[in-house]
């Protein structure tokens, strides 16, 4: 091998759907990772090829493949987050180095703390001084403001606007083009509709849509966890309500 030369770090992506593509899309245009396949628990894809990448099974062959092919890096591609949690959490628990996605366009302030298993999509931009947990997406063109708060396991969707200083608690679902004022506080597994603007703290587990944002509901938890179970493994959703991975000081 020529001195110097550096080979690309394989990767598996485990979710081929919407999702999965463009995780794929980010990898490829990021160069850092040369995507190997797919796994998804789907038996109809097993065995096609999504854009060029095969599908090679499900989620609960990777310790052997992974031991079989050498391949150490994997990123979970699911929209769902208490599944995208559990099978991060999975895959950590068999060997594998879960990477971060983040597309080229984004502009990530260099103070900004990233946690792992994170998918950052074009035009993104996370401003200085904020913390993102594991497992969280931050779509197309999503805004997040100075010094906040993503935890855990979030979806912050595309063209959502964060404001400064406002902390998404682990499991919660921002929608497409919502606004957050500054300040604010979104709960535990708490959605906000598309295009809400959220001008006052929202309850854990709650429902808001609109303008200004109105809770039309608060739900019980639920493991929505059909497509990415692996019984075999004993995959479980989180017993407890998550609590934020990061904290103020």
């Amino acid at each position: 091998m020529p001195a110097g030369h550096q080979t690309t770090p394989p990767v598996v992506i485990i979710g081929c759907g919407g999702h999965g593509r463009v995780v794929l899309d980010i990898l490829r245009a990021t160069r850092t990772h040369e995507v190997v396949g797919f796994v998804d628990s789907n038996p109809a894809t097993h065995g096609r090829w999504v854009d060029g990448v095969p599908v090679l099974g499900p989620p609960g062959m990777l310790p052997t493949w992974g031991e079989e092919t050498g391949v150490e890096h994997a990123i979970v591609a699911g929209g769902h987050n208490g599944a995208r949690r559990a099978l991060a959490d999975q895959a950590a628990h068999w060997g594998f180095r879960l990477i971060n996605a983040v597309h080229p366009s984004a502009q990530i302030a260099g103070n900004v703390s990233l946690g792992r298993n994170i998918v950052i999509a074009a035009g993104a931009l996370v401003c200085a001084h904020c913390q993102i947990g594991d497992s969280v997406i931050l779509n197309t063109g999503c805004i997040v403001d100075h010094e906040s708060l993503i935890g855990t396991a979030t979806h912050i969707c595309p063209g959502a606007r964060l404001a400064g200083r406002v902390t998404v608690e682990s499991g919660a679902f921002v929608g497409i083009g919502a606004t957050i004022i500054q300040n604010l506080r979104i709960g535990y597994e708490a959605t906000v509709g598309a295009g809400a603007v959220v001008i006052h703290d929202v309850a854990p587990m709650s429902t808001v849509v609109g303008v200004p944002a109105r809770q039309i509901k608060a739900v019980e938890k639920q493991a929505e966890l059909a497509r990415w179970m692996l019984p075999e493994q004993g995959l479980q959703s989180p017993a407890e309500p998550p609590l934020p991975v990061v904290q103020r000081e």
